[in-house]
């Protein structure tokens, strides 16, 4: 019994393929007499605009001239999204659903092909050889879209920028398979603080959008936040440092300081060395003489060599805490106006992950000088030994012996 039903819904299904491929025989030949043909042949230069979906929507449409804008055509299609207003309040709703059904399905079918990527296929560019040049270009107008910037280019690719992601890895792997500490840092953007937009939307009631402040030009005398961030990449613990005056490599050295004796020191109690993920560039770069000097004294606080690997130039995006720890802030306070230091504390502090990341973070407002200068004796100072691989990368700076003067002074 089964097999015949199945044989008789093939048969049925046969039955209805061959009427369509009469029927197109039919309007093939039917159509290039017809005074409209010119109409479907330019028609079919749009993509996704098939012959049996040019000749359906003229003949439902007819001579789109009629219409004097292209909101009455789709009006007359049912693709005008209804809308309600009352006042201040508006609604809007999908589709209406009404108008020409039929030629409303072969567009929306056809649309389907605009999901993808602009291009000319061989098919549609074999239709468009013998068209004008101004139905051409209509057509390939119509797969323009408005589109934002994409950061996708790095620029010029680092002979070592592959070797020394594999170097960072292995040195992390070893450091974790140690239980010793690895961190990564960097510095968020600074944010205005005050009434300001800030990007991003959240769930309010209807009609009932948090007011600010409609300009927000850059005014030095604005109050600005400089967040750095130090993330424990074993622990999934995040720290940030909200700071008030300028981004500095003291600040971001004193950053991490805070995170050690508030985070890192209870996680951390057997560690004998400290390993630090930055950036190339910034108040914690490579070539920063000041990160350098920082670092020594950090090192000599807590009696620990830190072992530093820099991310090749122009991969900040790849640093580890950029995606697992800044993300998440920017996500918890988006639509939120920062509008003091202590909301912006609290916005951090307040951010989680089904992970369980877990986030401190606390107000610094110590003054941290900008242009503070190094000199050459004060850099060769720094118990500093490079790598073997890309010393200017990834060097371990050590704490410093004591002094026979100073142990004297301490007895």
């Amino acid at each position: 019994m089964q097999q015949i039903v199945f044989q008789d819904a093939i048969n049925a299904i046969e039955e209805a393929a061959a009427r369509l491929r009469t029927l197109d025989q039919q309007l093939t030949a039917i159509v290039p007499s017809w005074s409209m043909a010119p109409v479907i042949a330019a028609y079919q230069a749009m993509r996704g605009v098939s012959f049996l979906v040019a000749v359906t929507f003229v003949a439902e449409i007819g001579d789109i001239r009629r219409f004097d804008n292209p909101r009455q055509l789709m009006s007359f299609l049912g693709l005008v999204p209804s809308e309600r207003s009352t006042g201040e309040t508006v609604r809007r709703a999908g589709l209406t659903l009404s108008g020409n059904r039929r030629a409303r399905r072969v567009l929306i079918e056809g649309a389907w092909t605009y999901r993808y990527p602009a291009r000319i296929s061989e098919t549609l560019q074999t239709r468009m050889e013998k068209l004008p040049k101004v139905a051409r270009d209509i057509a390939w107008k119509a797969q323009v879209r408005l589109q934002a910037n994409s950061k996708v280019k790095e620029g010029s690719r680092h002979i070592d920028r592959d070797a020394q992601f594999h170097y960072i890895n292995d040195q992390a792997k070893a450091f974790l398979a140690a239980d010793e500490p690895v961190i990564s840092v960097d510095t968020i953007k600074k944010e205005l603080v005050g009434n300001f937009k800030n990007n991003g939307r959240e769930w309010r009631p209807e009609g009932e959008p948090q007011s600010v402040n409609v300009h927000d030009f850059i005014d030095p005398k604005l109050p600005r936040a400089v967040t750095y961030g130090v993330y424990d990449i074993s622990n999934n613990l995040g720290w940030v440092s909200v700071g008030t005056d300028h981004d500095t490599a003291s600040f971001a050295v004193h950053a991490i300081r805070r995170w050690w004796k508030t985070m890192g020191r209870k996680r951390h109690p057997d560690a004998t060395k400290l390993m630090i993920s930055a950036d190339g560039g910034g108040s914690n770069g490579y070539r920063v003489r000041l990160w350098k000097i920082e670092l020594q004294k950090l090192a000599d606080e807590l009696e620990l060599p830190i072992v530093v690997c820099h991310l090749p130039p122009g991969t900040s995006k790849w640093n580890k805490i950029e995606h697992r720890l800044f993300s998440f802030i920017s996500i918890n306070w988006r639509g939120k106006p920062l509008r003091s230091y202590r909301t912006i504390v609290q916005l951090i502090a307040a951010t989680t992950t089904e992970a369980g990341l877990k986030v401190r973070a606390e107000l610094d407002e110590n003054k941290y000088p900008k242009g503070v200068k190094v000199t050459d004796a004060q850099l060769a100072s720094v118990n500093l030994t490079p790598h073997d691989f890309r010393g200017e990368w990834n060097y371990t700076i050590s704490p410093k012996p004591k002094s026979r003067t100073r142990r004297r002074q301490i007895e």
